[in-house]
């Protein structure tokens, strides 16, 4: 893996990693207890691979990763590590461990060192490098993570960004074949995460094989070139990212992207914290990368749908949702509330309305046991 850094020999390093699998997993199964967590899971992964591995939460993502490292032992099946079957007793699991980088949810460096040193510590005392080798090849993964400048730091004096970044600069140091990540940016503040992903990225464009449990969905459609959804004890569905997140092809997987894709909030009254809904589609917009201006265009046609229904006193109570394609670019605004039944835009409109009509595709409204629901198609411009 040496080398991989240098620029003039990425594509055929990038080719001859292809061409073969490192890892190989063959009818995994873990229980802890009465608890089955993975079931009879296969999976083949070549090398140069960036895989992100995305589910709900209790679905043996990170229990996966640990088996594949060595750090939980299957019940049953065979984990191989470029050719390695690391729960074969007769198996140096240090040595089958050395191929592989781990970073974790908590960043796990040693308060009492420096950046350099805990960089430089692993490849001295187990790459056999020299002083200086150590603190070259620290520097290069340094300017990678954007942290040059914090060398002679201790941990304690970065934020939870810089360390995480610092452990994958680590991680990377050990010249890994495969690095694993479990959730790295699960612990972070929100403002954090930007930093720490954009490692991760400059690694996986270098062609580091890659397993990232991830909840950045985003992140996972940019970078990933195959996601693994998991669910009923094992990989549920595979595929590209453009499969996975624009044609899933099972219920759960439909079902989770379509969750992940769509703001819910409840409106109890007149006096609700508008400001608060403003924040809540601001950050919508901003995760699936809707511009300013449309984000806009999105709080402006809310706040007309609801003020409209709330002033009118055709609502009391109000479910609305926002659903973003990222197929076409379109948000559709979803009102089901109570109230006399009516389609508001059959009547006389005033403003608010005429408004909505102009921003919207096209608009829906029905009635039925639950209650008014009224769906419009707003033109986002994005596509």
């Amino acid at each position: 893996v040496r080398g991989i850094y240098d620029s003039s020999h990425l594509q055929t390093y990038r080719t001859e990693r292809r061409e073969s699998t490192v890892i190989r997993v063959e009818n995994l199964s873990k229980s802890f207890g009465k608890l089955t967590v993975l079931r009879d899971v296969s999976l083949h992964i070549k090398k140069g691979e960036c895989v992100a591995i995305i589910g709900p939460s209790g679905t043996g993502k990170s229990v996966f990763l640990s088996c594949l490292n060595g750090l939980m032992t299957p019940d049953c099946g065979k984990v191989f590590i470029d050719g390695d079957d690391i729960c074969d007793r007769h198996t140096n699991i240090n040595k089958v461990r050395s191929k592989m980088g781990m970073v974790y949810q908590a960043f796990h460096l040693f308060s009492h060192l420096t950046v350099m040193e805990n960089i430089t510590l692993a490849p001295r005392k187990l790459l056999r490098l020299s002083a200086a080798e150590a603190q070259t090849k620290a520097e290069k993964l340094l300017d990678m993570v954007a942290l040059r400048e914090k060398a002679n730091a201790m941990p304690g004096e970065l934020s939870g960004g810089q360390q995480q970044r610092i452990a994958i600069a680590r991680a990377m140091a050990m010249d890994p074949q495969i690095v694993l990540f479990d959730e790295p940016t699960s612990a972070l503040d929100p403002t954090m995460v930007g930093e720490v992903l954009a490692a991760i990225r400059t690694f996986a464009d270098k062609g580091v094989t890659m397993l990232i449990v991830t909840h950045e969905m985003e992140f996972a459609r940019e970078v990933a070139s195959r996601v693994l959804y998991m669910d009923e004890n094992g990989i549920y569905e595979d595929g590209t990212p453009e499969q996975i997140f624009d044609n899933p092809q099972k219920p759960k997987t439909k079902a989770f992207i379509g969750k992940l894709k769509t703001l819910r909030y409840e409106i109890a009254s007149k006096n609700f914290d508008f400001l608060q809904l403003y924040t809540q589609i601001s950050l919508f917009c901003q995760k699936y990368r809707i511009t300013p201006k449309s984000s806009h265009s999105m709080q402006l046609c809310t706040e007309e749908a609801v003020f409209y229904l709330l002033n009118n006193d055709l609502a009391s109570r109000i479910e609305l949702s926002l659903e973003y394609s990222d197929k076409n670019g379109t948000v559709t605004l979803s009102l089901d509330y109570d109230g006399p039944p009516g389609n508001p835009f059959d009547g006389e409109e005033d403003l608010g309305l005429i408004l909505l009509r102009a921003k919207s595709s096209q608009i829906e409204y029905t009635n039925d046991e639950k209650g008014n629901h009224l769906k419009l198609n707003l033109q986002t411009g994005e596509k």
